[in-house]
């Protein structure tokens, strides 16, 4: 491959690498959004028993059917209790919402349509069918049955049904990611810079947008410009399932990261990408993790300026993440409607913030304004738009109303 590939061709190249990862044990309520690794089946029937749906009276609705709507009470069955015997001939139990209603009863009529005195209750519904009103032994699933499948993304309800199953953990797949920031000029957030130093902001930002996306993410210390301390931590970094690695990518003298991952056993795929902001990306394969047998890592190398390093997530590691999750992945760029005037200048693909605007015609592209931008280190900006509005390379001025690509921060 050519040293700048368009960003089709990078992407091509990241997904060519992917092998999706088998799964792993998570508890429960760290599950959400993640892929299933396994077919789930029900321990039991559910619901156990004939469930009575509303508070009344469990009755048998062939007593019902003449002008003669007087029953005696029988037991009184309330949730969490089960029947001491069967219902007899011409007799009604008074029921909870959610108790079992006792054998040979096959309806429940309501408390409000029944008028109870004397000993027993008369029922002011006619018309009481079978079935009425309860929720049959084994409606929602039956023992055996497979209830979730393998490949399905755990929504809020998903972990409802594992939890329905007596599951309080679930083999899903979740990528572990490990994000490596370089450069002597970092401190970090909660330090004071000084002379010469900047905040280490893209290592929370990366993080974050990592585990939006389901995976595993943490932070390792930043790395110093010096190849012996750059390479231990890197080292460390490998053991994950991706490694992302912010600045050190370019081609200036302190620029280590590619001589570094060489000597690990990283394989270079590509390095750099026809694109602004975020040209410098490199990308490649880490050596075979024997001792899990596992293949290599996905190894990201970033820019360092913050925005750079945001769009080469949202471009090429979201959709990386995905592939080994097992996920469909998201749509990337979409078409947008430009609602002021645009002047582009330049020779690489530009990827400018814009916000989405409210209101116009929703089965159309969607309207967007650009925002007044100072650069790839202008992250304030970015956090205040939706999206980047997308521009092919060239010189050119855009009118309102044209149609260009925008690609969703989230």
């Amino acid at each position: 491959m050519t040293d700048l590939l368009t960003v089709d061709e990078a992407l091509e190249a990241v997904l060519q690498a992917v092998r999706p990862l088998p799964g792993t044990w998570e508890p429960l309520a760290q599950a959400l959004r993640c892929v299933l690794a396994e077919d789930v089946l029900a321990d039991i029937d559910l619901p156990p028993f004939d469930k009575a749906l509303v508070d009344g009276y469990a009755v048998r609705s062939q007593d019902l059917t003449g002008e003669e709507r007087w029953l005696r009470l029988g037991e009184r069955i309330s949730a969490g209790q089960t029947p001491t015997r069967g219902l007899a001939v011409g007799e009604a139990a008074v029921v909870m919402t959610g108790a079992p209603v006792p054998p040979g009863s096959d309806a429940v009529v309501m408390h409000e349509r029944t008028r109870s005195g004397d000993g027993g209750v008369w029922v002011e519904e006619a018309g009481v069918r079978a079935g009425q009103n309860i929720l049959a032994r084994g409606r929602e699933m039956r023992a055996g049955e497979v209830v979730l499948s393998r490949g399905t993304i755990l929504k809020p309800a998903h972990l409802g049904v594992l939890a329905s199953v007596g599951r309080t953990s679930v083999r899903v797949v979740r990528p572990r990611v490990a994000i490596v920031p370089t450069g002597d000029e970092l401190v970090e957030p909660e330090r004071k810079p000084g002379p010469g130093q900047i905040r280490n902001s893209n290592a929370i930002m990366l993080q974050t947008m990592a585990i939006e996306e389901t995976a595993a993410a943490d932070v390792l210390p930043i790395a110093p410009d010096e190849p012996d301390p750059l390479r231990q931590v890197l080292a460390r970094g490998l053991e994950s399932d991706v490694l992302i690695i912010t600045g050190g990518v370019s081609a200036g003298q302190r620029d280590l990261v590619p001589a570094a991952l060489e000597l690990l056993g990283v394989r270079r795929i590509f390095h750099k990408v026809r694109l602004k902001p975020g040209k410098p990306l490199w990308f490649g394969t880490g050596p075979p993790r024997v001792a899990i047998g596992q293949p290599g890592p996905l190894v990201f190398g970033l820019p360092g300026n913050p925005v750079s390093g945001l769009v080469g997530f949202l471009l090429f590691i979201k959709p990386a993440l995905a592939a080994l999750s097992g996920r469909p992945r998201a749509q990337g760029v979409a078409e947008a409607r430009l609602m002021r005037v645009f002047r582009h200048r330049g020779d690489r693909p530009t990827y400018h913030p814009a916000r989405l605007l409210t209101g116009g015609d929703p089965h159309a592209a969607a309207p967007i304004e650009t925002l007044e931008w100072a650069g790839s280190a202008d992250l304030r900006t970015v956090a205040a738009a939706d999206g980047f509005a997308v521009f092919p390379a060239g010189d050119r001025d855009y009118d309102p109303g044209e149609i260009v690509g925008f690609l969703p921060t989230r």
